[in-house]
């Protein structure tokens, strides 16, 4: 613009200039007139160059802001790409970090302390009175690896040893999982569900009675809409792999919902091939509470080729009510022409919230935690749960006199908060055919157990 303007300043000039006196004088224009025009026009031409400059300078700056601005977008985005890869944090009890292409971490452990007492008959000479131990102490980590992958170790140091619970690897593609390592094998509800979230501080009798524990071994599970189908090859667990037990489990649960109401119906079977001349088995019980070493009800050592066990299941949920119920057969194959006597075991228990808003948690073909409605800190009091228990176990049968116990229990659970628990445990265990005699030489009474948890997790 300014180019242009110039342009026609000196063209007015130059014919100023060129003009003849002769013009000069018809137009009556003087020397004098000339000569401050052609001044004017160079102090034009000048502020024309001066503005051309000004000008220059500004489209300069123009374009370095264009440039600091798309640089500055540059790295606005590249940040921004950081941020999106960089690892994130949630919180579920611990924290879980997640990163980009599937890999994520998570620390976890387990904390519970029980105390309380038993009391049996004096005249049987048992040791009874005030108890405490802690239960478990474990400390482990889980997360994902990219590809489908899985990990999940566990090790508990409570009762002054060091043991693996859970300690595999995992796969999944779509409804199937397969896991390899040291895993819960595939018997019972009760004994499927965490102790972390059970009703009871432990779980019913025939569990540990017929000796369910993790085993090192191979397993596959299908999950699909209402049904829960899981298979799997063991050997032993991390204590006992010098063992020629070969195992094999299998489980298929029907999960269907009614309305409201979460519906569990289920069924287990268990062989394990022993496969050692000399190998027996002994199964046996403690009053309730595991802090005592006294068992009222045991089978001594039994010579066994294998063992078959078999279980149904069946559990509701609704609100805050829920019952679960099963009933599980061990029978125990002996070698030469001994007799193989199977053993019965089972429970029904019953439960209800008082605090509204509140239900039992379930997921995956077993029970899961409880989150309270009202947790304390956010104005409630926690979840606070009754539950009644009928405990069953008979471990008399084809000569085998090992006794039978009527068990009825009642517990009183507190969560404040997601993680934490408070429990009151009674029961009083009615024993027949109990291995200990009492005065005159009586097999049958009654012995009390009474027990408290304090319980965290993360």
């Amino acid at each position: 613009m300014f180019s242009k303007r110039r342009a026609t300043l000196l063209a007015a000039a130059l014919s100023c200039t060129m003009a003849t006196p002769l013009a000069a004088q018809e137009t009556g224009v003087t020397s004098d007139d000339l000569a401050a025009l052609r001044a004017e026009l160079a102090r034009l031409a000048a502020r024309v160059d001066q503005l051309e400059g000004e000008l220059e300078q500004a489209e300069a700056k123009a374009d370095a802001a264009t440039s600091a601005a798309a640089a500055a977008s540059e790295s606005v985005v590249a940040v921004q790409a950081k941020v999106d890869k960089a690892p994130s944090v949630k919180f579920k009890g611990a924290p879980v970090i997640e990163a980009e292409g599937g890999w994520s971490f998570k620390p976890r452990g387990r904390l519970m302390y029980d105390v309380g007492s038993t009391n049996a008959p004096d005249s049987t000479g048992r040791e009874d009175g005030f108890g405490n131990e802690t239960r478990r102490a474990r400390l482990g980590v889980e997360g994902d690896i990219p590809g489908g992958f899985g990990y999940k170790f566990e090790v508990d140091f409570a009762g002054n040893e060091v043991e693996a619970a859970d300690a595999y690897l995992s796969y999944s593609d779509g409804p199937v999982e397969f896991i390899v390592g040291h895993q819960n094998n595939f018997q019972s509800l009760e004994e499927l569900t965490s102790s972390l979230h059970t009703t009871f501080i432990e779980r019913a009798a025939f569990t540990d009675a017929f000796g369910f524990e993790r085993r090192i071994g191979a397993s596959a599970t299908y999950k699909q809409g209402i049904v829960l189908a899981q298979a799997g090859l063991f050997t032993d667990n991390f204590d006992d792999t010098a063992t020629k037990n070969r195992g094999a489990d299998g489980r298929l649960v029907i999960m269907p919902k009614m309305g409201n109401a979460q519906l569990h119906l289920g069924g287990s079977i268990h062989y394990n091939d022993i496969d050692d001349p000399a190998a027996t088995v002994r199964y046996r019980q403690r009053p309730l509470v595991h802090f005592t070493s006294e068992r009222f009800i045991n089978t001594g050592n039994l010579n066994a080729s294998s063992e078959l066990g078999y279980g149904l299941e069946a559990a509701a949920i609704a609100g805050p009510l829920h019952f679960a119920s099963e009933g599980y057969w061990q029978k125990v194959n002996r070698p030469g022409a001994l007799s193989d006597p199977t053993f019965f075991g089972g429970y029904a228990e019953v439960g209800y919230y008082l605090t509204k808003g509140d239900t039992r948690g379930y997921k995956s073909g077993k029970f899961d935690r409880n989150k309270p409605a009202n947790p304390v800190g956010k104005g409630g009091i926690g979840s606070v749960q009754f539950n009644l228990r009928y405990d069953y176990l008979d471990l008399t049968d084809a000569g085998i006199v090992g006794g039978t116990q009527n068990g009825y229990q009642a517990s009183l659970v507190w969560k404040p908060t997601d993680y934490t628990l408070f429990a009151l445990n009674y029961g009083k265990m009615s024993y027949d055919d109990a291995v200990y005699a009492a005065a005159g030489g009586d097999r049958s009474y009654d012995v009390d157990a009474f027990g408290v948890r304090a319980q965290v997790d993360f």
